[in-house]
């Protein structure tokens, strides 16, 4: 297994294109994105998520191909208890981005201590908005403050997009034919992660109700509309 830094090897390898300086980087995605936790209630949506997922998009996000079945299973064994798990929606409030954080109380390496594993997928209509990147972000904060050491994502070498994000937060690349890995040592929690988590988690919230009300009230008076007698001539 061959270990890469992001920052002096060549990414190319993973079709990941070497990132430009600071100055010049395009952020497309600093607008705030309303990111909320998922839970047990959330479960369908979550499957009805990721069966929309094509059979390539699949392949890249759990690393082989995945049948119906198998993401009916998937879902099935998700331990909301144990793990977290986030999503972003849409006008629509259709969940169109979720992440999910795998905990594990025993480490994955022996010469590490337990650490957490981050995958995440994006309906390809709500792609090139960057809610891969802000779902990292926002899953390196919840991870520092569960005490967690290190975070660690499995991926295909040929999922560039996966692999850019690692990249770009200094996560240590490593390969091994067709899989790549990448681990990321979080720092130690502080108060104003705690805050930010917290912030986060309420506005997503807010967002959604009010969202929520308003797509129950377009309803309500489209409804209304449609009842209304047409004028006699």
């Amino acid at each position: 297994m061959e270990h890469l830094n992001p920052s002096d090897t060549d990414l190319g390898r993973f079709g990941v294109e070497p990132e430009p300086p600071p100055e010049s980087r395009a952020r497309p995605w600093h607008r705030w994105v309303p990111i909320r936790k998922l839970g047990e209630r959330h479960r369908r949506r979550i499957e009805r998520h990721l069966l929309q997922l094509g059979p390539e998009d699949r392949r890249l996000r759990f690393g082989v191909a995945t049948t119906n079945d198998q993401i009916r299973l998937y879902v099935h064994s998700l331990d909301f208890e144990r793990d977290e798990l986030f999503g972003v929606f849409d006008r629509r409030l259709h969940l169109v981005a979720v992440a999910h954080l795998a905990y594990s109380a025993s480490p994955q390496r022996a010469d590490r201590p337990a650490i957490v594993e981050f995958g995440v997928s994006v309906l390809e209509r709500a792609r090139r908005r960057g809610l891969g990147d802000r779902l990292f972000s926002h899953a390196v904060l919840r991870a520092r403050n569960r005490h967690t050491d290190s975070l660690f994502i499995h991926a295909l070498t040929e999922n560039g997009a996966m692999l850019k994000i690692a990249a770009r937060n200094g996560a240590l690349l490593e390969y091994s034919g067709p899989d790549a890995m990448a681990w990321l040592r979080l720092p130690s929690d502080t108060v104003s992660t705690h805050v930010g988590a917290a912030l986060v988690g309420t506005a997503a919230e807010l967002n959604y109700g009010i969202a929520r009300q308003l797509r129950l009230l377009t309803t309500w008076f489209k409804r209304v509309v449609a009842r209304r007698p047409t004028p006699s001539a």
